[in-house]
Order: C-alpha cells, then structure tokens, then sequence
C-alpha cells in the first residue's frame, strides 16, 4: 500500500484552498476543458480480454450525449480511495439508468489500475470506468492538483454539452458520499427547483 504524505489538518486545508484559488479551479458554469487520459474499460481485469484490449483513449468529445461523473482520487493502492471507487461501482447501474457514465481517475497509470482490481477484492471486474491522467491534462485543465502533487477528491458533475454543473472537492484524507452525488445528478436532470435534502425521485418545488 502507498502512504500518502501526513495530512497537516487545518494547515493543509487552508494550503490546498490557496492552491485550488492559484490554479483558477473551474466552476458551475465553465466547459469541461481539452483533454486525453486513457480509459481502463469497466469489468476488465487484464490488458486483453477475449481480443479485446483493456484501454481506450477519451477525450472531451467521448460519451457523446451522456451525462458524465468524472472524479478524482490521490493515488491507487491507497486507503481511503478503494472505499469510495468501490462504492461508485456499487452505484454504476443507478447512474447508467440515469444515461450518466461514471469516470474515476487519478495520475497512476492505467497498467497500476488494472493491478490494483486484481489486488483488491471490492475492486475486482469493477463495473465503471477508470482513467489514468498520466500527462495531467484533465487534473491541471480543471485546477484540482493539490500542494502535494496528486489531485484533490474532486467531482464534476458534467452535462451532455460539456458544461460543469456540479462540483464537490475534499482534501485528501476525507472521502466522499457517492451517494450524494447521485442525489444530486437526479435532481439536476429535474431541470426544476429541488428543495434542500430532496431525496432521488422526490417532489420538486
């Protein structure tokens, strides 16, 4: 397992937000910016499969008309990452119904993801895609790369016209609420007032 630097409590928070203020972070609003990571396939646990190879290049333009999820974590064969990628991929099917691919990425590359489903049992023949960002371009173009050089646990909640309408970033130590992500993905394809707290499939105002 990979240790990630010691977290420095409110010192590192307070680093990491001037960081994110430095890196111009894109917001609601903003365009999903130009970018190339390499895909690792959902269900793949070696690089070919039946011929078929585990990788596949993605750039803005893939997933044309769907909804997309795309979130970051620090490093692979970490801690706290595996708990929140194992619980996107418990939620891939809810997401799929809701015409929404789910991306999960870090800057490790592709052949580490695919070791690590064989390593780690919650992550094995995971059912949503993963990316490696080896370059950084998605990382840097979104302004999400921390002090410590790894991306920060960021979500983007991306339209089928590229546009970011939801955005949810934590420090490193703390994972996130997958569930709430899809909450809210619900909630923004209502196109309607949604109240505080509104529940998946829950009354608009």
């Amino acid at each position: 397992m990979v240790h990630l630097p010691p977290i420095g409590g409110q010192d590192l928070f307070r680093r990491n937000a001037q960081t994110l203020l430095e890196n111009s972070m894109l917001g609601v609003g903003d365009r999903i910016p130009d970018f190339k990571v390499t895909g690792v396939k959902p269900k793949f646990m070696q690089h070919e499969q039946n011929g078929e190879s585990a990788f596949e290049e993605l750039t803005q333009d893939s997933f044309e008309g769907k909804w997309k999820v795309i979130y970051f974590y620090p490093k692979d064969f970490t801690f706290v990452c595996p708990t929140e990628i194992a619980e996107f991929g418990r939620l891939a099917a809810e997401f799929e119904d809701r015409d929404a691919v789910v991306l999960g990425g870090s800057s490790d590359n592709e052949f580490v993801k695919l070791a690590w489903r064989r390593d780690h049992a919650d992550l094995a023949e995971h059912p949503a895609w993963q990316f490696a960002d080896t370059t950084g371009s998605l990382i840097d173009g979104l302004g999400i790369r921390s002090e410590e050089g790894v991306a920060l646990r960021a979500t983007f909640v991306v339209d089928p016209h590229g546009t970011i309408q939801h955005v949810y970033v934590n420090n490193l130590s703390v994972g996130r609420n997958p569930q709430d992500t899809l909450r809210v993905l619900d909630a923004l394809q209502t196109d309607e007032l949604c109240p505080c707290n509104r529940p998946l499939g829950g009354d608009t105002l």
